[in-house]
C-alpha cells in the first residue's frame, strides 16, 4: 500500500506544484496581458534562441557517443540524437523517467548494457553538474552579495550541515553492507554498481578527451546564450544585465527539477531571479512564459518525432 501511496505522491505532487505555480504567475499577469506579451514578440530573437537550443541538443547527442565508444559501443549518431529528445520529452510526463527511456532506447536498438548505458549517462551528469558550478561561481564572483543574502535568507545552514553528515553516514552504512553481503539482492546491487562504474569510469578511457569537453562547454553555452538572446523578444525587459542573465539562468535550470519540465516553476523562478535587481514583473513573467513555451514546443516536436521515427529508421538500417 504504501508503495503505492508513495508513487501517486510522485506523480501528482510535481503537477499539482506546477498548477499552483500557473496561478501565482498568472495572478502577477493577467492571461490577456500575456497573450498581448505573446503577440507583440519579437519572434527572429526566439527563432534564434530555439536554434541555439537545438545545437545544445545535437551537441549533447555527439557527445554520448565519446561515453560510449570506450565500452566498445559505436552507436549511431542518429539514435543518439533520437534518444536525447525522446528523453527531454518523457521528462514531462515523470520526472528523471527519460533517463531511463533514453538508455532504454539504446539497449534496445544499438544492444548497449542498460547498467553501462545508464553509467555513461550519470558520468554525463557529473561533467554538466561541474559547468553549472563554474557557471554559479562566475555569478558569484558578479553578484556576490545578492548570492549570499538570499541563501542565508531561505535556507538554514547549519540544518544543511547536519544533514549532509547524515546522508553520508547512510551511505557509507550501506556501501559496507553490500560489500559484505552475499545474498542475491546484494550481488545484483554490486553487479548493477561495478555497471555504473564502468560508465561513469569510462570519460578517463576516451581517446578524444579534448573533444568531450570542448562538446561540454558549448552545449552550456548555448544553454546561457539561448537564455540570453531570447531576452531581446520581450518588449520592456531591457536593459538586462550579466548578473540578471546568469542568475535568471541558474534559478531557471534549478527549477526544472521542481516540476515536469519546469511547467509553472520556470516563470515563477525567472520573475524571482529578474526581481532581485527590480526588473519590471510583466515583461520578466513574460519572458519565463515565452522562454519555457518556445523550448517546450520544440521538445514535443523533435521528441514525438523522435519516437515517431526510431522504429522506421532502425528497421531502414539493419536492410
Amino acid at each position: 500500500m504504501k508503495p503505492k501511496v508513495f508513487k501517486i505522491l510522485k506523480l501528482t505532487l510535481p503537477i499539482l506544484l506546477g498548477v499552483f505555480l500557473i496561478w501565482y504567475s498568472l495572478s502577477k499577469v493577467s492571461v490577456s496581458e500575456l497573450l498581448e506579451y505573446f503577440k507583440n514578440a519579437n519572434y527572429w530573437w526566439i527563432l534564434l534562441g530555439g536554434i541555439l537550443g537545438l545545437l545544445s541538443h545535437l551537441s549533447r547527442a555527439y557527445r554520448w557517443l565519446f561515453m560510449l565508444e570506450p565500452l566498445g559501443y559505436k552507436v549511431k549518431y542518429g539514435n543518439s540524437v533520437m534518444a536525447v529528445f525522446a528523453a527531454y520529452l518523457i521528462n514531462y510526463t515523470i520526472p528523471r523517467a527519460g533517463e531511463v527511456a533514453r538508455v532504454s532506447i539504446l539497449s534496445s536498438y544499438e544492444h548497449v548494457p542498460f547498467e553501462k548505458g545508464f553509467g555513461t549517462v550519470v558520468a554525463e551528469r557529473i561533467a554538466d553538474l561541474i559547468v553549472m558550478l563554474g557557471i554559479i561561481l562566475l555569478t558569484l564572483c558578479f553578484q556576490f552579495d545578492f548570492i549570499i543574502h538570499f541563501f542565508f535568507e531561505k535556507f538554514n545552514v547549519t540544518k544543511l550541515i547536519v544533514m549532509g553528515f547524515g546522508v553520508i553516514l547512510i551511505g557509507v552504512a550501506f556501501i559496507l553492507y553490500i560489500r559484505k553481503s552475499q545474498s542475491i539482492i546484494a550481488t545484483k546491487i554490486k553487479s548493477f554498481i561495478y555497471g555504473l562504474l564502468e560508465g561513469g569510469l569510462s570519460i578517463f578511457k576516451m581517446k578524444k578527451k579534448w573533444a568531450f569537453i570542448a562538446h561540454t562547454l558549448f552545449i552550456w553555452l548555448m544553454y546561457v546564450l539561448m537564455f540570453y538572446v531570447t531576452t531581446f523578444a520581450v518588449q520592456g525587459l531591457h536593459p538586462v544585465t550579466l548578473g540578471a542573465v546568469l542568475i535568471g539562468f541558474i534559478s531557471g535550470s534549478f527549477s526544472i527539477a521542481a516540476t515536469n519540465g519546469g511547467i509553472g516553476s520556470y516563470p515563477v523562478a525567472v520573475y524571482a531571479a529578474f526581481s532581485l535587481f527590480n526588473m519590471a514583473e510583466g515583461p520578466s513573467i513574460a519572458f519565463g512564459w515565452i522562454m519555457w513555451t518556445s523550448q517546450t514546443l520544440m521538445i514535443i516536436l523533435c521528441g514525438g518525432l523522435s519516437l515517431l521515427w526510431l522504429p522506421i529508421y532502425n528497421r531502414k538500417t539493419s536492410e
